[in-house]
């Protein structure tokens, strides 16, 4: 399990760039609310943590994981440095899951490959809903945090000629 041995809430404060100038924008699934709004709260703190004021950061919501490539799509238009996509699948008994994950993943990296705003993979695909709660603010951390520093890491990479 590749959180077994690490938090995802974790890291070294002074290797973050400095974000003080960027705007973020993070997308939201409504879906598996009470994962997700966790998920957005590491992100938001980490952000706000590393000096982006509350007004360079945009929120929208979307009803599922399967609908957040539109909402980053959309997101990428609003003039931010970085967009953040926040969902959680969890396993069931069909073969949706598969379904929703794959084209998630792939139409998130699509968004990369086809345009220059970075969108940062924040969706949590688990077997159980334990699992999803552990990793989005219980035991093993928050990926949401662990995502707005890579949104913020990606954002500098963004500035670099």
């Amino acid at each position: 399990m590749a959180t077994e041995n690490k938090n995802l809430s974790d890291y070294d404060k002074a290797s973050i760039p400095n974000a003080k100038n960027f705007r973020f924008g993070i997308v939201v699934s409504e879906w598996n609310d009470t994962i997700t709004e966790g998920l957005y709260n590491g992100a938001y703190n980490a952000l706000i943590e590393n000096q982006v004021g509350q007004e360079n950061i945009l929120r929208w919501n979307v009803p599922g994981s399967y609908e957040l490539i539109f909402g980053c799509k959309k997101m990428q238009e609003q003039q931010v440095d970085a967009v953040i996509a926040i969902g959680s699948v969890i396993q069931g008994e069909t073969k949706h899951f598969d379904f929703v994950c794959d084209a998630v993943s792939q139409g998130i990296k699509d968004l990369n490959i086809l345009h220059n705003t970075p969108v940062i993979f924040c969706v949590l695909t688990d077997n159980t809903m334990q699992q999803a709660i552990d990793r989005s603010g219980g035991k093993h951390g928050n990926k949401g945090t662990e995502a707005a520093i890579a949104a913020i890491k990606m954002a500098h990479l963004n500035t670099i000629s």
